[in-house]
This record gives C-alpha cells, structure tokens and sequence, in this order.
C-alpha cells in the first residue's frame, strides 16, 4: 500500500482557505492509496469552535469530492458539531463514500481542550487496501493502553483450570491481532517535538505494527509547529520523515507481507497481557 503524509501549515479559524490549501497539496501529490493530513485541517487547534464551525460539515463534504477525485481514502481530523456538542473528529473516507469516524478520547486539559469538546469513547480500525488502521489524535499518544495491540485471543483471562500449552503450541494467527497500523494526526507543538519523536517509535515497537504519525508546521496564536511527519516500522525505524519546519509532502509503501513475516517469526503480541 502506497501512502502520502501531507505536512502543511494551517490558516488560524479559516476552513475556507485550508480546505483550499489542502487540495492544492493533494492534487500536486503523487498517486497513493491513502492520504493524511494533520489534527483539525480546518481549522488549526481551535478552543472557541463557536461560530467558526457549523453542524454542516463543510469539510466531510470536500473529503468524499476528494476522495474520489484522487481514487483513494483520505483521513484527516477536523472540529464538528454534533447535536449540542463538539467533537475532534478524526475522518477516514474511502472513494466509494463510506466514512469510518474517531472522536478523540484523550482531550489535552492543559491547552483546555476539555472545556470545549466532548471525548469519545470507543476506538476505531478501518480496514482499506488490506491494512487495518487504527485511528488516533495527537494527545491519544501518551497513552499507550488505549492503543495496545491486543490478540483478541487475549482480552478474556484464562480460567482458573487452564493448563499451559506444550512447547509445541502455535500461536494464533496475525488475524487475531486487531490492526496493522496506527494512524496518528496531530497539532503536537515544537516545544515536545522530543516526546513525539520517541513515543511513535514506542507504539510501533509495543505493539509491533506500523505507525504514522502527521503533524503540521507553522504558527498559531499559541504555539510553534514543526513538524516530525513520519513512518515508523514495527522495529522502531524510521521509513520516511519529512523535513522539519517546512510544509513537505512524503510518501512510502506499507511492506504487509514484510510485518506479518515479523510477526510470525517474533509472535511477542500473543504474549501481551
């Protein structure tokens, strides 16, 4: 599978000229399978959605006309209004029109993030192109057991009669393991840039997959972004990262064949607790 990061700068509470922005960027990107683009498009990491976004999601609108335009999924997360309630919601559309959504557990407190918008509960995996994602938003990172990598096999505790399998036991196959990639957009500040460059390698090698993460660059009225897009592989290397403080397009291919090898030879997930 063949995916493209775009690492863009954002326009402060203008969806117009984002959404405008974005597809110029998209449109000048190679042909890839999957698209990314970073935390809340739209917007920039906006705390005062009133006014600025509608219950009329202007921006799901434009990612299915892009989605299909370019043939391929498009995720990325944008602020909306649902009932009487705002949430940070993470996109993942596919060119038939079908739409696989995430609302953001963890809301930052520090930045008040809390005080705005409602978390969501669940998790969310897509599966496109025979990779299963599971999606995920900026501060979801620092929080590794939301995201564990967990077999299926392994959520319910043995009973207390269970014997330890002989040394022959196989494990079960990559099919219990619940996904392949986890997909990370962000607003993630120059002054952590650390923390994100080290967590990323962390999740991709706990939980043994592939892991992306798209930030943006550029300036809000808050913070400095400069970027750290990248692919990790599921031995904690870089695959491919973009130029820091610089809008930059990248893309890579997702070796399916080369993680489920991986897998099979190294089974440490059937471990897992």
């Amino acid at each position: 599978m063949k995916i493209t990061l775009l690492q863009i700068p954002l326009v402060w509470a203008d969806t117009n000229a984002n959404l405008t922005m974005s597809e110029e960027a998209l449109l000048s990107a190679p042909q890839s399978d999957v698209y990314v683009l970073p935390e809340m498009f739209t917007t920039g990491f906006l705390m005062k959605p009133e006014g600025v976004v509608s219950s009329v999601d202007d921006a799901l609108t434009w990612m299915k006309k892009m989605s299909v335009k370019l043939d391929a999924a498009i995720a990325g997360s944008v602020a909306v209004r649902e009932g009487g309630n705002y949430y940070n919601r993470l996109y993942f559309v596919k060119p038939d029109g079908s739409v696989a959504h995430y609302d953001k557990r963890h809301l930052f407190t520090y930045g008040g993030e809390n005080r705005c918008y409602t978390p969501g509960n669940e998790r969310t995996i897509v599966e496109w192109g025979g990779v299963r994602f599971c999606l995920q938003i900026c501060y979801d990172l620092r929080f590794p057991c939301f995201s564990r990598n967990v077999p299926v096999s392994s959520l319910t505790p043995p009973p207390s009669s269970f014997t330890p399998p002989p040394s022959s036991f196989t494990p079960p196959p990559s099919s219990f393991i619940p996904y392949d990639c986890l997909l990370y957009v962000a607003n993630w500040p120059a002054s952590r840039r650390s923390v994100w460059d080290v967590l990323l390698r962390a999740r991709a090698i706990e939980n043994q997959c592939y892991v992306i993460g798209v930030n943006r660059v550029g300036d809000d009225p808050v913070c400095h972004y400069d970027g750290g897009t990248a692919v990790i592989d599921a031995y904690g290397r870089t695959v491919i990262q973009a130029r820091d403080n610089t809008q930059d397009i990248i893309s890579c291919h997702l070796d399916m064949e080369k993680l489920r090898a991986f897998r099979k030879k190294f089974p440490v997930l059937q471990d897992a607790d």
